[in-house]
């Protein structure tokens, strides 16, 4: 039933009623007599179909039918697929939530930034805990700070009811695994660098001190006064 409404949403060849057409195609497009189309389309073995029934004149296409439908399709998932679906992930606090349940959660969160995920970070008062709302409220904000790199606020925290929320969206897929990428290219240059200048610094001490400073000026010394007794002989 589902496919023979998607293959009845189109008029193909005589279900075309009205008294002529704009036929496009890769040459441009033309207006002309339904008829005329109509044979047309018989002589190239192909469909005649109407893809803008509201448009004056309406528009059509020659073209295979079934080999339309298969385009629309595939045009449909490619679109659907590079829709991005976000969800809203939820983490939920108490007021005195302690250091390791923090950053076990913080954790949690930064994960879900990552896959474009928002997160509703919020802070729920049991009982008479609603007297510790201003402790709530800070520990949201830490929280936000904390995920400043990952995300942003897109509303502060507020009080609703027994719970006090904020949430906080993803920024551009990547910024924070291309920081980290950063930090390690960072890392490794700096570790080759200091691999180069102790290789250098080895290299320098394992020289000998010949050919210069006092030792050369020696030599020549001592040579010049050998050939000058030469000279003299």
């Amino acid at each position: 039933m589902k496919n023979d409404k998607k293959n009845n949403q189109y008029r193909v060849n005589e279900q075309i009623r009205v008294r002529e057409v704009r036929v496009v195609g890769d040459d441009g497009a033309v207006v002309m007599p339904t008829r005329q189309a109509l044979d047309l389309a018989r002589q190239k073995g192909v469909d005649l179909v109407e893809i803008s029934p509201n448009a004056q004149p309406p528009v059509c296409r020659l073209i295979d039918y079934s080999k339309f439908l298969y385009q629309q399709k595939k045009r449909a998932k490619e679109m659907k697929a590079k829709q991005v679906k976000v969800e809203v992930k939820e983490i939920r606090f108490g007021p005195q939530t302690g250091e390791n349940d923090y950053n076990f959660k913080l954790k949690h969160a930064k994960e879900f930034l990552l896959d474009g995920n928002k997160v509703r970070a919020y802070v729920f008062f049991r009982g008479r805990s609603i007297l510790f709302k201003e402790q709530g409220e800070v520990l949201l904000l830490r929280f936000a700070n904390d995920l400043e790199e990952y995300g942003k606020v897109e509303q502060m925290p507020q009080l609703e009811g027994k719970k006090m929320a904020i949430f906080i969206a993803p920024k551009k897929a990547g910024v924070a695994k291309k920081s980290q990428q950063k930090m390690d290219r960072e890392k490794r240059e700096a570790e080759a660098k200091e691999a180069a200048r102790q290789a250098k610094e080895a290299e320098t001490a394992n020289e000998e001190p010949v050919g210069g400073g006092l030792f050369a000026n020696a030599r020549i010394s001592e040579e010049a006064l050998k050939k000058l007794t030469e000279n003299n002989d």
